[in-house]
């Protein structure tokens, strides 16, 4: 990773953070802010790759304008046209109205439906795939990328300096410089939450640019990529292709009054004794996206949940519903279910990952009546051996 913001002689990072944004897409928590990154191309014309959020618009045409020391920008680059990155296109429009503005034509059927009352007319540059922009010694070549994570996406390479503009791919939550010692943690929430539902797109991204000769990944989001990208490339063939990233029990609890979480941790306890890893997350009060993200890490995962209303407690059917979208699959699953009277949770909780793909469910399902009896040890302790098999 690189905190410079000159990624060479030539391209200047002139992106922005937000520091004080609690929720990113309002809903993905955010301890760090979140940094949305431009970058300017200095060569005989002027590429400017990407503009930035509503929120930090001003912060980025005065970088903008610092950057230029006087000259003019020749082009917009829009990789991908979420608000996050397009929000700025209409300011940077109107203030260098010679400048023209390059996508690809989903590219722009979005950004005419975001900005509806500006014309762009003979400022389109639209491009498809493997056309190249030249703008001196520097030459742009696009590389569409359907569905990674929006339709219009692309990313773009230059061969001169061998950076890939890799749009929201290779991205992550926090500031420019937040954890820049620890990547992966935030980059696996960020991916299995955001782009986590198009594997088979992310592959397709991987393929085409694994002949290329790349020194730089240059995201929208997070920190620039510049030293042992493979492990970076790596990461991202493991998470696009649904492969578990270790082996380990993922425990998701959902519980009311606190017995089925007193349940769960005891089946931890268990596990841990059996030499097994094991995270744990009590969904009520945890941060879901990251439970998502455990779930995709870990190769296995124990549902423990309470019964509620004839079917399971609502933290645990959300959940259920965040795995099911983001195409939860090659994963073992097992269930503890705890109930007073008539015990549903695992009733619904089947239901639900009988339609997921590549979900094997492991026996025995263990039910509780309210809280743990020494009388249900054996059934835990079988439970526990089925998932260290």
């Amino acid at each position: 990773m690189t905190s410079n913001k000159y990624i060479s002689d030539s391209i200047q990072y002139i992106g922005v953070d937000d520091p004080e944004l609690p929720l990113f897409e309002s809903q993905y928590m955010l301890e760090n802010g979140m940094a949305y990154n431009s970058y300017l191309i200095r060569d005989e014309k002027i590429a400017v790759m990407d503009a930035v959020d509503a929120r930090k618009i001003d912060e980025w045409m005065a970088r903008l304008s610092d950057a230029l020391a006087g000259r003019t920008p020749d082009y917009l680059v829009v990789l991908h046209v979420e608000p996050d990155h397009s929000a700025g296109v209409k300011r940077f429009l109107d203030t260098y109205p010679e400048a023209k503005v390059v996508g690809n034509a989903k590219t722009f059927t979005f950004l005419s439906q975001f900005f509806p009352d500006f014309d762009f007319g003979e400022r389109k540059v639209v491009v498809k795939e493997a056309d190249t922009l030249c703008l001196g010694n520097h030459t742009l070549r696009f590389i569409i990328v359907p569905m990674v994570h929006w339709p219009e996406t692309m990313v773009a390479y230059d061969a001169s300096d061998r950076v890939l503009f890799s749009a929201d791919a290779f991205g992550k939550f926090g500031v420019y410089d937040a954890d820049a010692d620890d990547w992966t943690c935030e980059a696996r929430r960020y991916y299995f939450n955001i782009v986590g539902k198009y594997g088979a797109p992310v592959q397709v991204l991987l393929k085409k640019i694994a002949d290329l000769d790349i020194r730089v990944i240059a995201p929208l989001h997070g920190p620039v990529l510049s030293e042992n990208l493979q492990f970076y490339i790596d990461k991202y063939h493991t998470w696009s292709s649904y492969e578990p990233e270790d082996k380990g029990v993922f425990i998701a609890v959902a519980s009311i009054h606190g017995h089925t979480l007193e349940a769960a941790e005891m089946m931890a306890e268990k596990l841990r004794a059996r030499g097994v890893k094991v995270a744990m997350s009590d969904l009520s009060r945890e941060d879901i996206a990251e439970a998502v993200e455990d779930a995709f890490r870990y190769d296995r995962l124990l549902l423990a949940a309470a019964s509620y209303d004839g079917g399971v407690f609502t933290p645990m059917e959300f959940f259920l519903s965040r795995l099911k979208h983001k195409n939860y699959q090659k994963r073992r699953v097992a269930i503890l279910e705890n109930g007073t009277w008539a015990p549903t949770a695992a009733k619904t909780i089947k239901k639900t990952i009988s339609e997921m793909s590549n979900v094997t469910l492991v026996e025995p399902v263990v039910t509780i009546r309210s809280a743990y009896k020494p009388a249900d040890d054996a059934a835990f302790c079988a439970l526990c051996d089925a998932l260290c098999e």
